[in-house]
């Protein structure tokens, strides 16, 4: 490998982890002290910063454009925070029907190399019921009681534990493409690397967040089968997004984390992984 390429590699790294650290720091204190309403409005905000980027990735390059759409995901969250809990159920149980379809489709792009990209028009209309779901599920899960922040942290340990082993071990161990026609860099080496060190991660956050509060846990299997499927949820997210900046002709959705690329770059794996991990609480807690 070119020097010139292993030093760009290595000053990338060095922005991705200066760039991730505060930001893992600032979300851990906000997960674990913001009350409802406040930690509702952050995660709004980060929702609306990810429709300003989404609507660049459907077609929408001028401002104007861009401002009306995220006008409009505001309004809708402003509606779902105002509508009952049934309601939100059924935005919910779309969402998965959505994302099942989104998987459908990702696996025939990713053998058809003729297969033609998702029309701008559908691109945009995705872009609101995904963004607002995984914002209903996040504040779901984090007014889910006492022990809601403890949840949280689960979900993020599987999240940024798949996303920090797929990294390292696929760029060591890396061999066999996941998707080359949707995301060159990714390997199944990589995929097995995140799924290990996310059930780690999951693990620590059971054994010392758990031992700090009186609440009963799901069972082993349970456990298993929800950080798996949280982590396929995960990579489902991190290659749709890989396909929507394809298709746009971007390397990242946006620039304003340096060395991650735009605020999707950072939270395309949460957007099907949480409301999935949202629904298994409450299929767990009934």
């Amino acid at each position: 490998m070119p020097e010139d390429s292993v030093g760009l590699g290595e000053w990338m790294l060095k922005a991705r982890i200066l760039t991730a650290v505060p930001l893992a720091l600032i979300l851990l204190a906000i997960i674990g002290f913001a009350p409802p309403v406040v930690f509702a409005g952050l995660v709004g905000i980060i929702a609306l910063l990810g429709a300003w980027e989404w609507a660049a990735l459907g077609g929408l390059q001028g401002r104007a454009g861009r401002a009306v759409y995220t006008a409009l995901l505001s309004a809708c969250l402003a509606a779902v925070f105002l509508l009952p809990s049934v309601v939100n159920n059924v935005i919910l149980a779309a969402a998965s029907v959505s994302w099942t379809l989104l998987f459908v489709y990702v696996v025939w792009r990713g053998r058809s190399s003729s297969m033609q990209g998702l029309p701008s028009g559908v691109r945009l209309l995705l872009g609101i019921p995904i963004l607002v779901s995984a914002w209903l599920a996040l504040t779901g899960v984090h007014n889910l009681g006492p022990e809601g922040p403890l949840w949280l942290l689960v979900l993020f340990s599987l999240v940024w534990g798949a996303d920090i082993g797929a990294y390292f071990v696929g760029r060591r161990f890396g061999r066999h493409k996941l998707a080359p026609l949707i995301s060159p860099g990714k390997t199944w080496e990589g995929v097995l690397g995140g799924i290990v060190t996310a059930l780690l991660g999951m693990g620590l956050v059971i054994m010392v967040g758990w031992s700090r509060v009186d609440a009963p846990l799901p069972s082993m299997g349970w456990w298993l089968l929800a950080g798996l499927l949280v982590v396929g949820a995960s990579v489902l997210g991190d290659l749709f997004e890989s396909l929507l900046k394809r298709d746009a002709g971007v390397k990242d959705s946006g620039a304003i984390l340096p060395g991650h690329g735009g605020v999707l770059d950072r939270v395309d794996a949460l957007l099907p992984a949480a409301p999935l991990f949202y629904m298994a609480l409450l299929g767990v807690s009934q």
